[in-house]
């Protein structure tokens, strides 16, 4: 029998290389469906601001599924891209969504929309690896594989690029909820820092740290703005003070493999991890203690999505 409110609880989803997408009690531990994602891997994840739909990236398209039925099959498809989709977002009201992928491209969708269909597209000449937006709702940040950040405002449709690293592939974007910082991790295991100016319209170089000895793969800040954190193909996930960057936090267990994504609780208290070894976890930012292990899935799990429905 499916919960059927689900979604009036903390609720995680977690996804990877063996066709399932589950859904967990976070709270709890207990997962309380499997949907199939059988014609690929699951690139990422992401639950719509009215916590009724969750949208699962793969290759070549985006399947939409209904949190709020026993159905294990996606309700929706929204497919004409041509390689893997490496991100997804949603506007604050629901209205679009965003998505990046290894086709150069950024794409708008209007969720009010029957024909499903994408209503602009942003060209870049190298894979879009992250993509992210702004507080404001107006703008995206992206990063590709040839080191360029970019700065898509979608108002004006002006770019703005940045070159943090030269010959460095960005494998993640993140913006802090005040809009006050900009981070990206690239493959030589390094993170950039810039902050807005005065009037919040361009970046600044803010700081460079050399977070990890391997190849990142993550970033994100935490809601409160105070905390970073940055995974790596080094089995850890560093939580750095965004105050004065220094390492707040080392999260590791002998068991993990590559961490590919993570999300902090409302509280920014606790962190939740998606590794390589199948497995997602639970930890407390201050100890830096495993509180709770989701186990289930059977090859490596590369996408979590997770929402508290009293934020």
């Amino acid at each position: 029998m499916v919960d059927n409110t689900l979604t009036e609880k903390v609720l995680l989803a977690t996804g990877g290389y063996d066709h399932t997408i589950k859904l967990w009690h976070a709270n709890t531990g207990v997962c309380n469906r499997s949907l199939t994602h059988l014609d690929s891997q699951v690139n990422a994840l992401e639950i719509t601001p009215d916590r009724q739909l969750l949208a699962a990236a793969g290759f070549q398209h985006i399947r939409m599924y209904d949190l709020n039925s026993s159905n294990p099959n996606p309700i929706l498809n929204y497919e004409g891209i041509s390689k893997n989709i490496t991100g997804v977002g949603f506007h604050e009201d629901g209205k679009w969504m965003f998505t990046c992928g290894e086709d150069c491209s950024a794409r708008v969708w209007d969720l009010r929309s029957r024909n499903l269909q994408c209503q602009r597209i942003f060209q870049t000449t190298a894979p879009i690896t992250s993509i992210c937006l702004h507080p404001n709702q107006g703008e995206l940040i992206l990063g590709d594989q040839s080191g360029l950040l970019h700065l898509w405002d979608l108002k004006t449709d002006h770019n703005e690029q940045l070159i943090p690293e030269v010959d460095a592939s960005i494998q993640c974007v993140a913006i802090d909820s005040s809009a006050n910082y900009v981070a990206s991790v690239n493959n030589k295991g390094n993170c950039y820092l810039w902050s807005y100016n005065g009037n919040g319209t361009r970046l600044s170089p803010e700081h460079k740290m050399n977070a990890h000895r391997k190849y990142a793969l993550h970033c994100k800040f935490s809601p409160d703005s105070t905390l970073l954190v940055t995974t790596s193909a080094d089995r850890s996930a560093f939580i750095w003070k965004t105050s004065d960057f220094s390492l707040k936090q080392e999260l590791k267990d002998e068991r993990q493999r590559w961490v590919w994504d993570t999300a902090f609780s409302n509280d920014s208290e606790h962190l939740l991890t998606a590794s390589s070894d199948g497995m997602a976890r639970l930890w407390n930012v201050e100890s830096g203690n495993i509180e709770r292990e989701y186990e289930g899935h059977q090859k490596s799990l590369t996408a979590l999505a997770f929402c508290d429905p009293y934020s």
